[in-house]
């Protein structure tokens, strides 16, 4: 019996791995069609996939200066800014930004389920592994881009565009693009038109460190 059973998981492993690999390979050439997140949405699903070069530069600075300050220099995962995470939010009681990567956003959100758990959070780190090594930065930016949620029913910064400012994402400004940014922690509580509070004085913030993330090479690996 138990010989029977060990079987069964062996063979359930090497199921997931080599699916896993199909998956993540085929991503890497297709656009995301759905993930379980707009499944889920009782809100409907609004999306447009976007290839990257017709996403301003400014969107891309500021996922990165917001969410990621790091994604070009780190392998997925970014053990400082996770225990920063952990003991601003124990302290504050606010999220500003959480522990997780770019890279881990996007494997959660193309692949997994939102919510935590030490079973969810070991997938995610498999499929942000994964995605590191085969897909690379500008397609994790890509997708990232792409399937993140920007507002109540709304996925990708394409469609957040138009949701907020009635035209392409190829043609966001800086502090358009930084309020996007500033309401993806977020994006069913937080307003990227006329944002007041919080919200406001963090698109300030991060439409400042837009030109910090340019002038420094911090998106290098994505415009490289």
């Amino acid at each position: 019996m138990i010989l029977r059973l060990m079987r069964y998981l062996i063979l359930a492993i090497v199921w997931f791995i080599g699916i896993s690999l199909v998956l993540v390979v085929l991503y890497r050439f297709v656009p995301v069609p759905v993930t379980a997140t707009m499944l889920l949405d009782k809100h409907g699903i609004t999306k447009d996939w976007t290839p990257l070069s017709r996403i301003d530069r400014d969107m891309v600075d500021a996922a990165i200066g917001a969410e990621d300050g790091k994604f070009c220099s780190h392998h997925g995962f970014d053990t400082e800014a996770i225990e920063k995470a952990i003991e601003h939010d124990r302290k504050s009681g606010v999220v500003l930004r959480g522990g997780s990567t770019i890279s881990q956003q996007t494997a959660k959100n193309v692949f997994l389920w939102q919510g935590g758990g030490f079973f969810r959070k070991g997938l995610e780190a498999w499929f942000t592994f994964l995605i590191e090594h085969l897909w690379g930065k500008r397609r994790i930016m890509e997708v990232y881009l792409n399937v993140a949620e920007t507002g109540i029913g709304t996925y990708g910064v394409e469609a957040g565009a138009h949701r907020y400012y009635h035209h392409s994402a190829a043609r966001l400004s800086a502090i358009e693009a930084a309020r996007i940014a500033a309401i993806l922690p977020l994006p069913k509580e937080r307003e990227a038109i006329d944002p007041t509070g919080f919200t406001r004085r963090y698109g300030n913030i991060i439409a400042a460190r837009i030109g910090t993330v340019r002038r420094d090479g911090l998106d290098a690996c994505v415009y490289k």
